[in-house]
C-alpha cells in the first residue's frame, strides 16, 4: 500500500531521522542538567503505530513533570506515514489533497515553574507528499517562539537575536519574513492578542532546494538551547508569590486556547489519526481562567499586555536604546 512505503530515499530518511533524534536527546539532556542533581528526569515513552492504524510509524515522546525548574516539559520525536494528507496541511496546496504523506519532526513545549521564566515552543519538521506515480513534493517547517508571563526587554531581544543569527546564512530576508510570519501565526484572533513575544515561524518551505532548506531547518533546531537556556538561568531563582503564580496560571489559559483552537500542528495530528497523548504534550499541568480579569494599569501584569504582547521589532528597539 502507498501509505506503508517511504516517500523519501532510504538514505534521506536515515539522515533526517538521525538528526531529529539527536536533537531531541541534546535538548532533553540539557534540561536535565538545568534540573540538576536530584531534579526531575525525562520519561522516554517509545511508541509505534502498525498496519491497520490511520497512521503508521513510530516515535519517542519524552516528558518531564514535577521538576524543580520545569513543572512540565514535553519533547517529542515522530516519524509517521499516512494514506491521505489532512485538510490542515492542504489549505495552501489543494493539488495535494488526498495524497499519501510522510512526516518527521521534533516538537517541544516547556512550562517552567517560576512565573518569571517564560514558556517556550519549538518545532522542526519535514513533510513529503506524493500521489502514486508522481515524484513526492517535500517541504520543511519550524521555528520557535517565547511566551513570557512577566516581560523583560533583554530576554525578548536575546531570543530574537539568536533566531536572526540562526537564519542569516540563508538570506538576510529570512529573519524578517519568518518573524512577521510568527507574529501573524501565534495570534489569538478571538482575543485579539499575541500569544507571546514571538520568534520565527515558517511552513511549506522548499525555496532553497532540499539540501539548503534542510540545513536552514537544522540551524533553527541547533539554535534553540542558546536562545532559551540563558533566559532560564537568569530568571529561575527570581522570588515570586501567590499573585505571580495566579497570573501565570491565568495566562497559561491563553496558551491552551491557542493550541486547541488555532494551532495547525495540533489539528494536523488529530485529523491524521496521530497519537493523542503525544499531540497534547504541549498542555500545561495546571491552568486557570478568570471571567473578564482586569489588572491595575500600572501593574507588571498590565505591562505584559501593553508592552510585550504586541507586534514589535525587538532588535530595532534594542539598537535604538543602545544609541
Amino acid at each position: 500500500m502507498a501509505d506503508a512505503q517511504s516517500l523519501n530515499a532510504a538514505e534521506t530518511v536515515a539522515r533526517v531521522r538521525g538528526y531529529l533524534q539527536g536533537l531531541q536527546s541534546r535538548i532533553t539532556g540539557a534540561l536535565e542538567a538545568v534540573e540538576g542533581e536530584g531534579g526531575a528526569r525525562f520519561l522516554a515513552d517509545a511508541w509505534s503505530k502498525p498496519h491497520g492504524e490511520p497512521l503508521q510509524g513510530d516515535g519517542i515522546t519524552k516528558i518531564m513533570e514535577g521538576g524543580r525548574v520545569f513543572e512540565r516539559a514535553g519533547c517529542g520525536f515522530s516519524h509517521v506515514r499516512g494514506p491521505q494528507l489532512p485538510p490542515s496541511a492542504t489549505q495552501h496546496r489543494p493539488e495535494l489533497a488526498g495524497a499519501p504523506f510522510e512526516a518527521m519532526g521534533v516538537s517541544l513545549v516547556f512550562h517552567p515553574r517560576n512565573p518569571y521564566v517564560p514558556t517556550v515552543h519549538m518545532n522542526v519538521r519535514m513533510i513529503a507528499v506524493g500521489h502514486p506515480g508522481q515524484a513526492p513534493t517535500c517541504w520543511f517547517g519550524g521555528g520557535m517562539d517565547l511566551t513570557p508571563y512577566y516581560g523583560f526587554e533583554e530576554d525578548a531581544v536575546h531570543f530574537h537575536r539568536t533566531c536572526r543569527d540562526a537564519l542569516n546564512a540563508f538570506g538576510e530576508d529570512k529573519y524578517p519574513r519568518f518573524k512577521q510570519w510568527c507574529d501573524e501565526y501565534f495570534f489569538l484572533k478571538h482575543r485579539n492578542e499575541q500569544r507571546g513575544v514571538g520568534g520565527v515561524f515558517y511552513d511549506d518551505f522548499s525555496e532553497l532546494g532540499f539540501e539548503q532548506s534542510l540545513a536552514m531547518t537544522q540551524s533553527v533546531g541547533d539554535a534553540f538551547l542558546g536562545a532559551y537556556l540563558p533566559i532560564v538561568e537568569k530568571r529561575q531563582n527570581t522570588p515570586f508569590g501567590e499573585r505571580e503564580r495566579n497570573f501565570q496560571l491565568y495566562r497559561r489559559g491563553r496558551y491552551v486556547e491557542f493550541n486547541l483552537v488555532w494551532d495547525r500542528g495540533t489539528h494536523f495530528g488529530l485529523q491524521s489519526g496521530g497519537r493523542t497523548e503525544s499531540i497534547l504534550l504541549s498542555m500545561p499541568p495546571l491552568v486557570a481562567w478568570s471571567y473578564q480579569r482586569s489588572d491595575a494599569a500600572d501593574s507588571a501584569e498590565a505591562e505584559l499586555l501593553q508592552r510585550f504582547l504586541v507586534r514589535r521589532d525587538w532588535l530595532a528597539s534594542a539598537a535604538a536604546a543602545a544609541c
